[in-house]
């Protein structure tokens, strides 16, 4: 018995000794918060300068502490907006317009609110494939125009609520070159369609270009595929009103004479 209850005492030193073990260690890779100690300005400027220095996980994490701590000041606002900014520098894009639409939501009269919307238009711009160039030979005007649409309306909306906003010009410049691109994409669909055939839904698809984007460029070409469409159809009077606008509207174009077809038809409308 004594032997037995021995064991049973050696047994249960063991296990306490074996748990004061594992807290030790666990209290030993406890992770302290460095930032415990800091002022909100002090956080918001660390912040700051790692976005600054591109390290945008560590700013984002810090900009999230912010909002925490500074919670229901002016502060907490530029907080959670630089931090969209950041969600949308690391390609998080649907989590920045997701914070973005909450903070518009929530601060509708903040002094930071034309700032949210011309981040929320650029978010949704896709400069790589916009005003800065093209990637794989595909520009904006190939590619599905929900999010160019979106980026519109949140450019439309700073520039009418915030004309004064350091950000309206530049709202206003990326506004018309979506116009352009969303002009160029119905032209880019009309021609898909005449080049198989399909008269009707070119003919329709190139109205709707010239209905929305009357002061685009890209409206002379969508006359002609009117014009060109409404012939294969042999709806004779929708074609002569289709060459008739085209011709009031640019008088000069190339598609109103036959050197000028033949010169398109050599360079790039192959299909005709």
């Amino acid at each position: 018995m004594n032997l037995k209850h021995s064991a049973v005492r050696a047994s249960g030193l063991v296990m306490s000794v074996l748990m004061a073990s594992w807290l030790v260690a666990g209290c030993g890779t406890t992770t302290k918060d460095e930032t415990s100690g800091w002022s909100t300005d002090k956080l918001y400027s660390e912040a700051k300068e790692e976005a600054a220095n591109g390290n945008y996980e560590r700013a984002g994490k810090l900009f999230e502490r912010l909002e925490g701590r500074a919670a229901g000041t002016l502060l907490a606002q530029q907080a959670e907006i630089e931090h969209a900014y950041v969600l949308y520098k690391t390609g998080e894009k649907a989590q920045a317009l997701q914070t973005l639409e909450r903070f518009l939501k929530l601060h509708p009269t903040s002094p930071a609110a034309d700032y949210a919307l011309y981040l929320q238009g650029l978010v949704n711009f896709n400069d790589n494939l916009g005003i800065l160039g093209s990637i794989a030979k595909q520009d904006l005007s190939e590619r599905d125009q929900q999010a160019s649409r979106d980026a519109f309306q949140s450019f439309k909306q700073l520039v009418d609520q915030y004309p004064q906003s350091r950000y309206a010009e530049d709202a206003q410049v990326r506004m018309n070159y979506i116009t352009n691109s969303l002009a160029q994409y119905e032209v880019h669909v009309a021609r898909y369609y005449y080049r198989r055939g399909a008269y009707v839904a070119a003919a329709n698809r190139a109205q709707q270009a010239v209905q929305e984007f009357q002061q685009s460029p890209s409206s002379e070409e969508a006359l002609f595929i009117m014009m060109r469409s409404y012939e294969k159809l042999g709806l004779v009077q929708l074609h002569d009103d289709a060459q008739r606008v085209l011709r009031q509207n640019f008088p000069t174009s190339p598609y109103l004479t036959a050197e000028g077809l033949r010169s398109k038809e050599r360079s790039w409308w192959q299909f005709w």
